[in-house]
């Protein structure tokens, strides 16, 4: 398998941004996809928030497999970190993110509240790697679509700060990456759920490094997604069962292609509630 490398920069301007603005924010808002909370994770992120309150979503919880999903909102619970599980895309949940913002913010609103300010407003940074759901999220918290909006005078390029119907402004920020994976399968899980560019990767190392994980933990899934029998997806490698369902799917030998197909599958759920990160 290939390795997965790419070092943009302006991820690393991205996260310069971030850290001139820390001094105004009261919650770090990490989003995570749920279906791979460990590799979505960016370390420096945890390195960023420091000892400010750090609320943690588990998105796209609707893809992932509930069983896990309950284990690792479990892992990742400690001291000054909220953790919630969302589907960001259904609108659901939104009023409990709200609440947990809220929670999250308390020793300073009950400070401010003490001096005479009524609701007092609630500054937050939303981060998380792309294609994870921040921009739903925004929008969602805003009440209309600006998550796409660019620049606007005074603003740096990329970074805005955004009002919401309550006290909470967010700052958006660009979706960080870090500049390299010390750990392939990091890659692979990240290319897998869409985190990179299709562009970047050959879709068949990652489909493959897909069926191998699946026999491990979702074989039934994956014999009906295979549309063979089990004796047959058992007996047969990686590679091949790749080009059998590629020939049972109608794309003859061109294996890129059904690998490709196959991701797009994944993505959207449509293969099963698939979690590559186990606690």
């Amino acid at each position: 398998m290939g390795q997965i490398q790419w070092y943009p920069g302006h991820m690393n301007k991205a996260r310069n941004q971030l850290e001139d603005k820390l001094g105004l924010i009261d919650v770090i808002v990490e989003v995570l996809d749920a279906r791979i909370p460990k590799s979505s994770r960016n370390p420096m992120i945890e390195e960023l928030v420091g000892n400010k309150p750090h609320l943690i979503i588990l998105n796209k919880a609707d893809l992932a497999d509930p069983v896990l999903t309950k284990l690792w909102q479990k892992e990742l619970q400690e001291p000054g970190k909220f953790v919630m599980a969302m589907d960001s895309l259904h609108n659901t949940n939104m009023q409990a993110l709200i609440g947990m913002i809220k929670k999250a913010a308390l020793s300073k609103t009950k400070k401010l509240e003490a001096k005479g300010a009524s609701s007092p407003m609630i500054r937050i940074a939303l981060a998380g790697i792309p294609n994870c759901g921040k921009s739903t999220i925004i929008n969602r918290l805003v009440g209309r679509n600006v998550a796409e909006v660019g620049n606007k005078p005074g603003v740096t390029k990329g970074q805005t700060w955004l009002k919401t119907k309550t006290n909470i402004q967010i700052l958006d920020t660009p979706g960080i990456l870090w500049p390299k994976f010390e750990d392939q399968e990091v890659g692979y899980k990240l290319a897998a759920f869409g985190a990179i560019k299709d562009s970047i990767f050959h879709a068949d190392d990652v489909a493959l490094y897909v069926i191998k994980s699946m026999r491990k933990y979702y074989m039934n899934d994956l014999v009906k997604f295979a549309r063979c029998s089990k004796e047959q997806v058992e007996n047969i490698s990686d590679p091949d069962l790749l080009l059998a369902m590629t020939e049972v799917y109608g794309m003859r030998d061109d294996y890129d292609r059904f690998a490709l197909y196959m991701l797009q599958r994944l993505r959207k759920g449509k293969i099963g509630r698939i979690t590559l990160d186990r606690p």
